[in-house]
C-alpha cells in the first residue's frame, strides 16, 4: 500500500512514517521542508500521485484566530488534490472533545477542519486523540508564575503519542470508516492532579494550586476532553510514561 503522510516532520507524523515503513508499506513523507506546501498548493499533486491513503497530521502554527484560515486552506488544498489523484482514504488527526469547546478558537478551527473532511469528495477516517502526555509539562508552563502553577480541575485523559500512532496506522491501512475513531490514555485525571503527579516524578520547586480559569483548559467544560464510551484505550499509563522517561 502506498501512503502519503503530510506533516511528517512533526511529533506524530515522524513516528507514523517509521511505523508504516517498518510494516512494509511504501510511505512518502511530506512537509514544507520537502517542497510540499498545503497553503500554496506547491508540490501537493506530485506528493499524492499514485497514493492509496493520505494522512493529514499537520498543525497550525498558532492557537489563535489564525488557526481557522490555516486549517481551511490546507484542508481544502489536500482534499481537492486527493480527489484528483484518486486517493481512496483521507485520515485526519483531530482532538477528542473538539466539538464541545466552542470558546476556544483553536478547537473551533479543528472542528471546521473535520467538517470539511466529512463533506469532502474523498472517503475518510477522523482519528480524535486526547491530550498527548508529552504536552502536560508545556501546559503547566503556560500558567506558571514563579513557583506556582495554576491549573483548573478540568478532566484530562492523557495518551502516549505511540498509542495514537498505532491508531493512525490502523486507520491508514484499513478501509475508510467515514466516521470518527477516538483514542485515549487508560487513566483520567483532574488537570491540577495531573500537574502534581508530574511534579512528584520530577520535582522542581513548583507547587500546583487550583484556578478554574487558568489557561486554555480553563475554558473547557469539566469532562469535555475525556474520551466518549467506546474509545480505543492506549496501553501506556501516564505514570508508566513518566517512569520510562526517567529511565531513558
Amino acid at each position: 500500500m502506498k501512503i502519503a503522510v503530510v506533516g511528517a516532520g512533526g511529533f506524530v507524523g515522524s513516528r507514523l512514517v517509521k511505523k508504516l515503513r517498518s510494516a512494509g508499506h511504501e510511505v512518502t513523507a511530506h512537509d514544507r521542508s520537502s517542497g510540499v506546501d498545503l497553503l500554496t498548493g506547491e508540490g501537493v499533486p506530485d506528493a499524492l500521485a499514485g497514493t492509496d491513503t493520505v494522512v493529514n497530521s499537520i498543525n497550525a502554527p498558532t492557537f489563535d484566530a489564525a488557526a481557522a484560515p490555516f486549517f481551511r486552506t490546507t484542508t481544502e488544498t489536500l482534499l481537492n488534490a486527493a480527489d484528483r489523484a484518486g486517493v481512496g482514504n483521507v485520515v485526519l488527526l483531530s482532538i477528542v472533545g473538539v466539538d464541545q469547546v466552542p470558546d476556544v478558537e483553536y478547537y473551533r478551527a479543528k472542528l471546521e477542519q473535520e467538517r470539511l473532511v466529512e463533506a469532502g469528495p474523498v472517503p475518510y477516517t477522523i482519528v480524535r486523540a486526547t491530550q498527548f502526555m508529552d504536552f502536560v509539562e508545556p501546559i503547566m508552563s503556560w500558567t506558571t508564575s514563579g513557583n506556582t502553577v495554576r491549573l483548573p480541575t478540568t478532566m484530562l485523559q492523557p495518551v502516549a503519542i505511540d498509542d495514537v500512532v498505532d491508531t493512525l496506522a490502523e486507520a491508514a491501512t484499513t478501509p475508510p470508516r467515514n466516521g470518527i475513531v477516538n483514542v485515549a490514555g487508560p487513566d483520567v485525571f483532574p488537570l491540577d492532579e495531573l500537574g502534581r503527579v508530574t511534579l512528584r516524578a520530577d520535582p522542581d520547586g513548583r507547587e500546583v494550586i487550583v484556578d478554574e480559569n487558568a489557561g486554555l483548559f480553563g475554558q473547557a467544560p469539566q469532562d469535555a476532553l475525556v474520551a466518549p464510551p467506546g474509545a480505543r484505550l492506549g496501553r501506556t499509563s501516564y505514570e508508566q510514561w513518566l517512569q520510562e522517561r526517567r529511565d531513558a
